[in-house]
């Protein structure tokens, strides 16, 4: 369907691509995963033609229409929604509007044009042009956009829906190609939903860049890892990926372990990952090529993972926590609950502001209009905010000496160790706060919260701004967590792993259900 035939790109001495050989067919979805700077959107830049490699060429079958989401909002201003998804499909939204000028000529119209018309309705109806408008409309309503939405101005329409409406125009008339970076960007949980079962059941060639892990398991069938200057493919999806990768690379640093033992390790794994295929669309074609697998044909990534554990000081006693009618007017009202030891509860609300307000209620950040919070008297809380500016704003320390406030133990090896944990080392650890990422910034706050080893954690959006390795990282912390643990976060994934309580909170409903992200969904 669409292949890069050794293709290499470089910019002064950094190379970002090396010979790079990949086919894409039809049937598959094909995540491309690495870390921040790799080349991720570069590549899908260089498969849609808008930047050319220095060497090699991106070959597409005849006659195949790719179609790119489009990442830039205003560049559809003047059409309206409907003809914003139409104009995904550019030739039939060429013949369109063609076919409109011809027509307001009326009995003005010349033979060669009236011949012309001729022509254009029949490949407009070839392209099942007729029903374009109702497949646009019917895409849109998939995707909760109102009907009275649908015929507006795309400059006249809420950012949040605008993003819904550009990825229909990238699904539009189903595209033999669809290359798409970060999809589920803004979406809400109801849009994701709908893009994964229409990839589900998409039959050609989709070539995905995206941070959504739980998202690549629902839908990737390959994963491409960017990496080493190349792009390795591999079969399966994002966790098949991470586990296999981390088994070859715990593998590699058992030196005496024997080679006959370490296949036969690679082997049980495989045999119990492919007899799983309902996490992605693995069915036989694809456990076979599992099965095939042998340990040459995976190599570790060379990212590095942080590590995260939290660590509790004290045990918890048998009361935690007893919310008893809390109201904050505009947000939620008579919120009432107790937590009990081992429950892990995933927040949900449609405005993230209402459970940043929430947790700020409970921990004392802010006066609630009415109700009270008590927490049990064994109960140590540790708060990381989805807000982090106070910490950093304005703040010149290094990040030794900004972690040492944090910590009873303040020498300097025992700081450079825990940031080590986060992947600051060497000199990294002596940046000035001021002047970090927001990934970094985030990386430094789980390290806070580590240090205090509180018994009750509450992270509000703990994967804002970190990649791919940071989140996996963050994930395994909290599934390894032995206290009890409120969490807001878009990413679905740990709210799969994580969570066995659900909590929906907003202005007007309240919902406390015992249950995985899983069950809730139903």
């Amino acid at each position: 369907m669409i292949s890069a035939i050794n293709v290499s790109l470089q910019y002064g001495k950094r190379v970002l691509f090396k010979d790079v050989n990949l086919k894409f067919v039809a049937g598959e979805c094909y995540g491309i995963i690495g870390a921040n700077g790799s080349g991720k959107s570069t590549f899908l830049k260089i498969l849609g033609g808008e930047i050319n490699p220095n060497k090699g060429e991106i070959v597409i079958e005849k006659r195949r229409r790719m179609s790119v989401l489009a990442q830039d909002q205003n560049a559809f201003n003047d059409m309206t929604a409907i003809e914003c998804v139409i104009g995904g499909h550019e030739k039939l939204f060429k013949l369109l509007k063609e076919q409109e000028t011809l027509y307001a000529l009326g009995e003005d119209i010349t033979d060669a044009q009236g011949i012309r018309l001729a022509d254009i309705m029949n490949e407009f109806t070839a392209l099942d042009g007729w029903e374009a408008e109702g497949n646009a409309a019917s895409m849109l309503n998939g995707m909760k956009i109102p009907s009275d939405i649908q015929t507006k101005l795309m400059k006249d329409i809420d950012p949040k829906l605008k993003v819904k409406i550009l990825l229909a125009r990238a699904l539009f008339g189903n595209p033999d190609i669809l290359v798409m970076d970060e999809p589920t960007n803004n979406l809400d949980l109801a849009g994701v939903r709908w893009l994964e079962n229409f990839l589900l059941d998409f039959k050609n060639t989709v070539i995905i860049v995206s941070h959504n892990r739980h998202f690549l398991n629902k839908v990737c069938t390959h994963i491409c890892d960017v990496d080493y200057s190349q792009i390795n493919m591999f079969v399966g999806n994002y966790d098949f990926w991470y586990e296999t990768s981390q088994l070859i690379l715990r593998q590699q640093k058992e030196a005496n372990k024997k080679a006959s033992d370490r296949a036969e390790e690679l082997k049980s794994f495989i045999a119990r990952f492919s007899a799983n295929a309902s996490k992605s669309k693995q069915a036989t074609s694809r456990k076979k090529e599992l099965e095939k697998l042998t340990i040459e044909d995976i190599k570790p990534s060379s990212r590095k993972y942080p590590y995260v554990n939290f660590e509790m000081e004290r045990d918890l006693g048998n009361e935690v926590l007893a919310v008893e009618n809390l109201t904050l007017d505009g947000f939620f009202k008579n919120v009432s609950f107790r937590l009990n030891k081992g429950e892990r509860v995933a927040v949900l609300s449609e405005n993230s502001q209402t459970a940043s307000k929430f947790f700020d209620c409970l921990m004392g950040k802010i006066k609630p209009t009415s109700g009270t919070v008590t927490f049990g008297k064994t109960v140590n809380p540790s708060y990381l905010p989805s807000n982090n500016d106070s910490y950093f704003k304005g703040n010149k320390l290094s990040l030794v000496d900004w972690l040492k406030q944090y910590s009873t133990e303040t020498h300097e090896s025992f700081i450079r160790g825990w940031l080590g944990r986060m992947l600051f080392s060497g000199e990294e650890a002596l940046k000035q706060v001021n002047v970090l990422s927001g990934g970094e910034k985030v990386r430094c706050m789980l390290a806070k919260t580590m240090l205090e080893k509180g018994n009750f954690l509450i992270l509000d959006e703990p994967t804002n701004h970190l990649d791919l390795e940071s989140i996996t990282g963050l994930n395994d912390g909290m599934k390894k967590f032995k206290g009890v643990m409120m969490f807001a976060t878009q990413d679905e994934e740990i709210m799969a792993t994580v969570a066995n309580r659900i909590m929906e909170i907003n202005p007007s409903k309240f919902v406390d259900k015992m249950s995985t992200y899983g069950e809730y969904l139903g």
